[in-house]
This record gives structure tokens, C-alpha cells and sequence, in this order.
């Protein structure tokens, strides 16, 4: 597997999506259209993996050349990947990761990520942002509370077995509502069914908030903790993904995102 990620110029910030439509906008307010037409045509360029020549008057400087990230060996080289992709976001410094028409391109004719990750389906926990991670890295499965199904066990069994990530990482996260929602229902004792399918999510995350009853810290964050372990402790009975940790050929971890600072940590082993 071959990851590109674009680098610019030393002493150059790198251009991301949103500050380039900022840039853009500047310059056609401040310069006109025909200045902010070659400021796209520039970021167009360097968002494919296109190396820019930057130049002022009496020089002329080429990007840097991409830089190709050799493919992971192991459970951990994945697992170190992604924390220092994450540490990248926390420090506001993503890369300009490789998504553009050529890596489109490449990635249409086979995939080879690195990790899988089971995420919520929170809004604000985007698993490719948080990791810093591109086209092709990563195979993503979500949903509410990472609560397991026959589709969702499944989809990470594929992700291993079938694409070979040799990482499978569960990852909750900071003020989950579906934990809150959990907790609520049980508070209440209700007893009558959630509107649809809500009922089977708080059945699921039920063992969690039992679990940490009475015990001392925020009570929702170690609901959110102990969720992940018990996701853990199901998917290694998987028939798949059971013998493929303990031959060493996949690693599973727990991790948690702080909604606050963006920062993920991993869970105790």
C-alpha cells in the first residue's frame, strides 16, 4: 500500500479545504475575478497531488514533492499512524492529505487501508478528520453508541479478514448521546418501547451505564468507557476476529475523543 500526502513549500502553510474557499473569497473581493481564478487553478492543483511552482518576481520555487508513506507492517505501526495523525489535528497542522483526482483514480482500482475503526454516528467525531487521514486509509464503520448488529460485526470482519487492516480500533467519545439517552431511559424506568429501532439502541448500551453505577468520576464517561470495552469483549467473539488476535494478525484497541480538545486516548489494555 502506497499513502501520498502533499507537503508544501517549507515555510508555507498547507491549504485546506476550508481556508482555501477563504483565500479564494479574498482575493476576488480584493483583487478581482481574474486573481482569485488563478488562486483556485493553483489550490485545484495542489489538492490533486499536482506539485505547484510558487514563484515571486526574480524567483521561482517548486512545492515540496509529495512524500509516500510506506505501508504498515503491524497492529502497532497502524495503531502509531493514527495517533500521530491524530496529534497532527489536535495541533491544528493536518497535512494536505492525498484526495484528489489522482488518488481518486489510484483508490478506484483497489483499496488497501490500514485500520478499521467503529465509530458513533456523532456529527462531530468525522473519523478521517480526527486521524488525519485520507482517500483509501481507512475502512469506517459507525453507528449510534458503536452498538454492534449482524451488519455492523460483520462490516468490521470485512475490514480485517477481507482487506487485511491489521489494526481494529472501537471508538467512543465524549458526551455521546446515545449514552445520555441511555442513562435517561433507565433513570425513568421506563418501561414502554422507544419510538422505532431507538428501543434496541438502549438495550444495547443498557450493560454499560449498569455497569458503572455507584462508581465514582463522571458518570456518563465511564458509561462511555466501559461501552467500549464491552463492544471489545463482544467482537472478540467473533468466529473471524477472535483467532485473528490471538494469531497476532489484527490488534484491537479501545480509544475515546474528547469533543473538547479533539485529542484521542487510547483505553487501558
Amino acid at each position: 500500500m502506497q499513502q501520498t500526502t502533499v507537503r508544501q513549500a517549507s515555510g508555507r502553510r498547507p491549504t485546506t479545504r476550508r481556508r482555501f474557499l477563504t483565500t479564494t473569497l479574498s482575493s476576488t473581493l480584493g483583487a478581482g475575478l481574474g486573481a482569485a481564478a488563478l488562486t483556485a487553478c493553483a489550490a485545484d492543483d495542489s489538492a490533486a497531488g499536482t506539485p505547484v511552482a510558487h514563484s515571486t518576481p526574480g524567483s521561482a520555487r517548486p512545492a515540496a514533492a509529495p512524500t509516500i508513506q510506506p505501508p504498515v507492517a503491524n497492529g502497532k505501526e497502524a495503531l502509531q499512524r493514527l495517533v500521530e495523525g491524530n496529534q497532527r489535528f489536535v495541533a491544528n497542522r493536518s497535512e494536505e492529505v492525498d484526495e484528489g483526482e489522482e488518488r481518486r483514480v489510484a483508490v478506484s482500482k483497489g483499496q488497501h487501508p490500514f485500520a478499521t475503526v467503529l465509530g458513533c454516528v456523532d456529527s462531530r467525531v468525522p473519523i478521517e478528520l480526527v486521524f488525519d487521514q485520507g482517500l483509501g486509509d481507512l475502512v469506517v464503520v459507525r453507528s449510534a453508541g458503536e452498538v454492534l448488529d449482524h451488519s455492523v460485526t460483520a462490516s468490521l470482519e470485512f475490514g480485517v479478514a477481507e482487506l487485511g487492516t491489521p489494526l481494529l480500533m472501537v471508538l467512543g467519545h465524549q458526551r455521546c448521546g446515545a449514552l445520555t439517552a441511555t442513562i435517561k431511559a433507565l433513570d425513568a424506568q421506563r418501561t414502554e418501547a422507544e419510538a422505532g429501532e431507538i428501543g434496541y439502541l438502549v438495550d444495547a448500551l443498557a450493560p454499560a451505564v449498569r455497569q458503572v453505577k455507584g462508581k465514582s468520576g463522571d458518570r456518563l464517561d465511564n458509561a462511555v468507557h466501559a461501552n467500549v470495552d464491552l463492544v471489545l469483549a463482544q467482537l472478540r467473539k467473533s468466529t473471524v476476529l477472535g483467532p485473528l488476535e490471538k494469531s497476532g494478525k489484527v490488534r484491537l484497541v479501545g480509544a475515546y475523543y474528547e469533543l473538547d480538545t479533539g485529542k484521542v486516548t487510547l483505553n487501558p489494555s
